[in-house]
């Protein structure tokens, strides 16, 4: 799932086009058919892939857009039509399945037809009928593969070269076959326990980096198909695989225990390659005692420290027909990692972009420091030239000493290594001499960083160009954009961006340099964030099967996900592991999609009822509380049993919604003891402050809605009051950043949520802008001693709150996906102009505003089969206005709510409005 990229600008998806509106560059919505009626359906996803390969799900949810540019453009009815024959699908009969004419408005539907069967294609198409009961032109064709969809169709054996974990060298495989004839179509299905590349006659098949993704090895593992039809041809063929280590078989040591993993071993593979002739016959290739192996030039790799690689023990063509493998030795048969083999669907990782380096300082005749420019997880790729046996040591960081050299001491605090053969973030490349220039690249790791120091045990000449990084992670498409006056507020963004992105590789993680963890608090504070900018919903889908692999029978989870059973004791509980309510509910209401929700159900129940079980007053202090505050510390029982609430809150609208009713009661009844208990210990009803009334302290009751309705306003000036006392700068930590903003711009004080955001001197987002960040920090001081990764996710909320707080785009609850998108855009002090693009399910949402003089401009486009309902604060004297008409009274596209007062609301028709206040 590729997006295009604008350098320092944002991330635009695919499709979209750069415009000039007003001061700001936006991006345009997608081109739509306008007058003339609706277009064919268009965008077709399976199971949010387009054309995917390789499917599990046998009820797989096929989802569409509608193409029409006209003013209160809807779908009244669709009908699918599904099958294996692309002819007959395309004819709409033929023996393919179809709904039928089915009376919805829906986008989003899983299939119901007959039993999918495993390793076939299916081609699928919709058709629309839009607002007037007009059926319009069906969609194109599109597809989806299945692929082994039950453990009994594998037919290859799981063989690896040895059972030594401690054995440092990475396993190379092999083995030839003759191609039959008349083959058209050829599949490779490779299950790993550890990290994998592929290759088929010397080629790399794929540009998936760090397959498959990281799971609970010993409960789940992941299986990833290909199309090797290109790969092949006539006659004999070769078969190559090397083996990394990855999470399977960690061999670094750090604080987390990884290396004594319940599931480690040496790494281990299962392939089959099935090859299908025009006939219909069908022949699999399989991985068993016919492969050989050997080692090679890969002589260590860690996922967690770097990649050692001695090019004079290359084996040129060892994935190719004509390799001498006589001297390779046979391979080692091995039982299967776990019993539940599974289709990898989700966003592959991959090297993204390339950043050259900006600039290289030569210390001394064998010591080069190269600056990327920018803060980035990822590898590096060295080209070079040298005598035989050269070493290049490169050294990854993201700080310098004042005496050039890279500085590790922010990042490599949590490892614990035994000897010196293991540096951290340090790759060892050692020149194989052959002639000409050599290049290496880590292929089983990654890393955090800015600069690389190269060191060289003889002298070597290099240039800039010697050294490139590769900004690696997993590739989810870009879905949103914001762009203002404000050129700190920009950089913000972009800096989360780049933070969210460098921490999403299979999983969400903390940090891409020291930890690499799965921490729940830091994800599930930045998933708004994640979702409002990339459709990373594969991702998180992932994780959370994660999270049900992870739980504990009693419904305990652990604070890092996944866990090799470090984590159930400490950092856990439920400001933290609310993940498995809030990562679903947010699923929820920004795809429309109760899947995850269904699927985590049971699982948010047990933990819910866990919490109950051992805080039968209402209030827990099982947490870590506000990690990383600026000075003030808020109770942990506070926070805590605010997320308690929240949990418990999710958990009874998830019953309702899923058809549990007496659940629902239940939770429910739950929910409002929990904050009465709150309420009863923590709120001061004649002050209307909560405990002494520091930042973390009133936001967080006021953004997950414990504050009684009645109070919120106080409540929220209490809080305006405070952060005028502080200056208008934060005084939170983890925590109190992810409710603060919020807190205020939705009660009334977006003024001052905003002077918050923009602030530019410390402590503050603006304060890391100001000295050179291109990524968030852990600390808020950047000379702090401890806590200070340059490349941490935690404090990102401030992403999402760019949609919410200035562009006003919300997901209704009542109507999820953006069906009905709530706006309510504030017009701060302070900012000229503001727009967010945000690409949702059923298409684009624009929300834009520009300040003239005292009109001020407001532009909403609305996708097509949506609708919005609009709230504009209008100051007394002044009225909303299209085209120089006033919009006090309703029309066919817009229904007026209240036009007067300060808050004037209507319900908008899909379209674009070019609206004024004036």
């Amino acid at each position: 799932m590729l997006g295009f990229r604008v350098r320092f600008v944002g991330w635009l998806p695919k499709g979209w086009r750069v415009v000039l509106v007003g001061a700001g560059l936006l991006p345009g919505p997608p081109a739509a058919r306008a007058a003339g009626g609706a277009g064919a359906p268009t965008d077709l996803r399976c199971e949010y892939f387009t054309n995917p390969l390789g499917l599990d799900a046998p009820q797989p949810r096929l989802t569409w857009r509608l193409a029409d540019g006209r003013r209160g453009a809807a779908q009244t009815a669709y009908q699918l039509t599904v099958g294996p024959d692309s002819g007959a699908v395309a004819r709409g009969g033929g023996g393919a399945w179809t709904s039928g004419r089915v009376a919805s408005a829906r986008q989003l539907m899983a299939y119901a037809g007959p039993a999918l069967r495993p390793f076939t294609k299916y081609y699928w198409r919709v058709r629309a009928w839009d607002q007037a009961r007009t059926g319009g032109p069906a969609s194109p064709v599109a597809s989806f593969e299945t692929g082994l969809m039950a453990q009994k169709n594998w037919q290859g054996a799981w063989i690896s070269d040895s059972r030594d974990i401690n054995l440092k060298p990475a396993p190379y495989f092999r083995t030839t076959f003759a191609l039959p004839a008349g083959v058209t179509k050829a599949r490779a299905y490779i299950a790993v326990a550890g990290l994998y590349e592929l290759y088929l006659n010397g080629r790399k098949v794929g540009n998936h980096r760090l397959d498959p993704m990281y799971t609970r090895f010993d409960r789940r593992t992941l299986y990833v198909t290909y199309d090797v039809t290109p790969y092949l041809h006539p006659g004999q063929n070769a078969v190559g695989v090397l083996l990394g280590n990855g999470w399977y078989n960690h061999q670094s040591t750090a604080v987390w225990y990884f290396h004594e993993a319940p599931w480690r071993n040496r790494p281990a593979f299962c392939l089959d390659l099935r090859l299908t002739g025009a006939d219909g016959q069908v022949t699999t290739v399989t991985s068993g005692t016919n492969w050989k192996t050997a080692l090679g030039p890969l002589v260590f790799n860690s996922i967690y420290t770097a990649e050692h690689y001695d090019a004079r023990l290359e084996q040129p063509g060892w994935n190719t027909v004509g390799f001498d493998d006589a001297q390779w030795k046979p391979v080692t048969l091995r039982a299967a990692p776990s019993t539940n083999i599974v289709a990898q669907a989700l966003a592959p990782i991959r090297n993204v972009e390339a950043v050259p380096a900006q600039s290289v300082a030569r210390l001394n005749d064998t010591t080069y420091v190269f600056d990327l420019g920018r803060n980035i997880a990822g590898v590096s790729q060295i080209r070079a030239r040298g005598p035989a046996g050269t070493v290049l040591r490169l050294k990854h960081g993201e700080r310098r000493y004042p005496n050039g050299h890279v500085d590790q001491s922010n990042i490599d605090v949590h490892y614990r290594p035994t000897d010196t053969s293991d540096p951290f973030q340090t790759d060892i490349f050692t020149l194989g001499g052959r002639g000409g220039e050599e290049t290496f690249m880590p292929l089983f790791n990654y890393k955090g960083f800015q600069y690389v120091e190269v060191t060289s045990s003889q002298p070597v000449a290099l240039t800039a160009g010697s050294l490139t990084g590769y900004f690696m992670h997993s590739d989810v498409a870009a879905v949103g954009q914001v762009k203002s006056s404000n050129p700190t507020i920009d950089k913000i963004w972009w800096a989360t961006n780049n933070s969210y992105l460098s921490n999403l590789f299979g999983y969400p993680t903390d940090c891409p340099q020291r930890e690499k963890n799965g921490w729940t608090g830091d994800a599930h504070i930045a998933s708004e964030t994640g979702l409002y900018n990339f459709d990373g919903i594969t991702i998180y889908e992932k994780w959370l099967a994660d999270h049900r692999d992870e739980q504990q029978p009693n419904g305990v989870l652990p604070s890092i996900i996944p866990s090799d059973g470090w984590g159930y004791e400490w950092g856990n509980g439920p400001d933290w592991t609310s993940t498995i309510a809030i990562i679903p509910w947010n699923i929820y209401l920004f795809y429309g999609d109760s899947k995850l929700l269904a699927d985590c159900y049971g699982n948010l129940k047990r933990y819910v009822d866990h919490l109950d079980n051992i805080s039968p007053s209402g209030l827990t202090a099982w947490g870590l509380g506000d990690w990383v505050p600026v000075k003030s510390k808020s109770p942990v029982e506070l926070t805590s049993s605010v997320y308690y609430f929240t949990d418990a809150t999710i958990l009874a609208k998830a019953a309702q919604l899923l058809g549990h009713p007496a659940d629902h009661a239940r939770y429910a009844a739950l929910a409002q003891k929990i904050r009465a208990a709150i309420n009863a210990k923590y709120l001061n009803r004649q002050t209307n402050l909560y405990g002494h009334g520091v930042q973390t302290e009133l936001s967080v009751p006021l953004y997950w809605g414990v504050v009684p309705d009645e109070l919120r306003a106080k409540v929220a000036a209490n809080l305006a009051h405070r952060v005028a006392a502080d200056n208008f700068h934060l005084d939170v930590g983890l925590l109190g950043t992810k409710a603060i903003l919020g807190a205020l711009s939705d009660n009334g004080q977006a003024d001052v949520a905003y002077r918050l955001a923009a602030q530019e001197t410390y402590p503050s987002w603006g304060w890391w802008m100001a000295n050179g960040a291109t990524t968030l920090y852990e600390n808020w001081p950047i000379d702090a001693k401890s806590d200070i990764s340059l490349n941490h996710i935690m404090f990102g909320e401030i992403g999402a709150w760019l949609y919410k707080g200035l562009g006003g785009i919300q997901p209704d609850p009542q109507q999820p996906g953006f069906k009905n998108v709530l706006l309510t855009p504030h017009f701060v002090a302070g900012l000229d102009h503001f727009a967010a693009t945000h690409e949702g399910p059923y298409g684009t949402i624009l929300s834009a505003w520009q300040r003239n003089g005292t009109v001020l401009s407001y532009t909403v486009t609305v996708p097509p089969n949506a609708t919005a309902t609009l709230t504009l604060p209008v100051a007394a004297g002044q009225a909303v206005y299209e085209a120089s008409k006033p919009l006090a009274t309703s029309s066919a596209n817009i229904r007026v709510i209240q036009a007067t007062g300060q808050l004037q609301q209507y319900q908008l028709a899909a379209g674009t409005y070019k609206l004024a206040i004036r």
